[in-house]
């Protein structure tokens, strides 16, 4: 089946939803939602996937976009939640998504503040985060091993960084994605073409055992969806949908900074927080140019919003940490923008910077909800929501395909395409590479009418803000937003002509 997501599919898959009955309907479409679409619909299910807004609106867009094999959380003694890290880390690397995710370096400058003992001990546990890779089965080539640097080589990687009673630099190496939206869209995609019908808009109003009643948001109409079980998969937002559920979400705030901030930067680069044990700061150079730098990590009160505002207080102590190793420091003014994610961390006593990134499925009345978690794992956690699901409802489904099954791109790059485009859609690139060629106008980072195109005809993109805000990162930088929103709403107008 097509894998292409767009306005008169959606329409089309709307009314199709409402007149019969599904085996599962998945609410939310972050990681774990699509994820759980994606598992379903590989099993022979008919699936539908619901969210309120749009693909990766939520904490899915906001992560450091690192796909990790959990190495703080080994410090912490959780065993089980790092293996399952390095194992999920692995099989994105491997098979499922090798054109969105690979291995980069990261430097921890050994700087004045860092004694021999706490570098001896993050080396340590560097050395047993390449034992869980060899664990895991991920080979070396795809993920190179820890090592020290002098300060010569040092520099070279991170030219930024304050000379003056540098000793050198811890080397690690984990994986990255080239965008966290981009992977969601990419499994969406996949979910869509082995049958799921995925559909952004569609706001969840309550949950029963037997389906949920919806409204489309861009017209108002609500009607039933009926299933024989329902996943919640709505992370910070699961309670409100379900009871049960208990979390205590904490902020995670990154700084974005414009290119030519930090000249030459090559490795990421892990920053000691002060008196913090375990605890980095990360400072993260993206394709596009831009840095940026997080991460907080603060317990949210109150109600859970849509999206998450960034408080001075996490940028100034963010910029603090930052300017404790650069030769020349960064000032708010070079602060071009910022986001911040909440992580739907399971409620438990002490601080959220302690607790546990496992996830945990529970049941009841016809309704599947996985909660906690993180990016890296999200395959997993929609593997065990689904498995709950069937047994519960006594599906006839296989076993789950997903750890074998490449997302959309996953293919070999076609030969003769520009580099950007290549990274960017993988098997799909000389499809784009058209596109491209007879749209070239520039909207921003690069990025042109014809990639906006793209998203709208093929990703679901239903209106501007789809584009800059998620298809893109263009938005993260408001001179950049304003800048592509004519390039953007242009090509939201021109799309159903082609």
């Amino acid at each position: 089946m097509d894998s292409s997501l767009n306005a008169a599919r959606r329409s089309r898959e709307l009314r199709e939803v409402a007149e019969e009955r599904l085996d599962v309907l998945v609410v939310g479409l972050g990681a774990t939602g699509a994820g759980a679409a994606l598992d379903a619909a590989s099993r022979g299910l008919r699936v539908a996937a619901i969210d309120a807004h749009d693909l990766a609106f939520g904490t899915s867009r906001w992560s450091s976009k690192l796909i990790h094999g959990g190495l703080r959380y080994l410090a912490k003694g959780q065993v089980g939640v790092a293996y399952e890290s390095a194992v999920e880390r692995g099989i994105l690397l491997r098979r499922t998504a090798p054109h969105l995710v690979s291995a980069h370096p990261y430097v921890l400058p050994l700087t004045p503040t860092v004694s021999a003992r706490q570098a001896a001990l993050v080396m340590a546990g560097y050395r047993l985060g390449d034992g869980l890779r060899a664990a895991a089965r991920t080979p070396r080539r795809l993920l190179p091993g820890p090592s020290r640097l002098g300060p010569e080589r040092a520099h070279t990687l991170a030219p930024v960084l304050k000379q003056d009673g540098l000793r050198g630099a811890l080397l690690s190496w984990d994986g990255r994605l080239l965008d966290d939206a981009r992977l969601v869209v990419a499994i969406a995609r996949t979910a869509a073409a082995h049958g799921a019908r995925v559909l952004t808009r569609c706001r969840a109003l309550r949950l029963t055992g037997h389906g949920a009643d919806v409204r489309d948001e861009l017209t108002g109409e609500q009607f039933t969806v009926r299933a024989k079980v329902v996943i919640n998969a709505t992370g910070v937002w699961a309670g409100g949908l379900d009871p049960r559920v208990r979390l205590r979400p904490s902020r995670g705030t990154h700084l974005v900074l414009a290119p030519g901030t930090l000249p030459g930067l090559i490795a990421g680069l892990h920053l000691p927080i002060p008196g913090e044990a375990n605890r980095f700061a990360l400072v993260l150079p993206q394709a596009d140019g831009r840095i940026h730098v997080g991460l907080t990590d603060e317990p949210l009160d109150g109600p859970v919003p849509d999206v998450p505002e960034v408080p001075e207080e996490d940028v100034r102590r963010l910029l603090e940490v930052l300017n404790g190793v650069l030769e020349s420091p960064v000032t708010r003014e070079a602060v071009a923008g910022a986001y911040a994610g909440l992580r739907p961390l399971l409620a438990a006593d002490g601080r959220t910077a302690d607790l546990s990134r496992r996830h945990e499925v529970l049941m009841g009345d016809g309704v599947v909800t996985v909660v906690g978690g993180k990016l890296t794992t999200y395959r997993r956690m929609a593997e065990d929501a689904v498995d709950c699901a069937v047994e519960h409802a006594q599906l006839a489904a296989g076993r789950c395909r997903t750890r074998r099954l490449p997302l959309v791109g996953a293919g070999p790059h076609p030969r003769g395409v520009p580099a950007r485009l290549a990274e960017r859609y993988g098997s799909e690139a000389a499809a784009v590479r058209d596109l491209v060629a007879a749209h070239p106008q520039e909207a921003a980072l690069g990025l042109t009418r014809g990639d906006l195109l793209w998203s709208v005809l093929h990703e679901g993109a239903l209106d501007a803000d789809d584009l800059l805000d998620r298809r893109t990162r263009i938005g993260l930088v408001r001179r950049d937003r304003d800048r592509a929103l004519a390039v953007a709403r242009d090509a939201m107008d021109e799309a159903p002509r082609l």
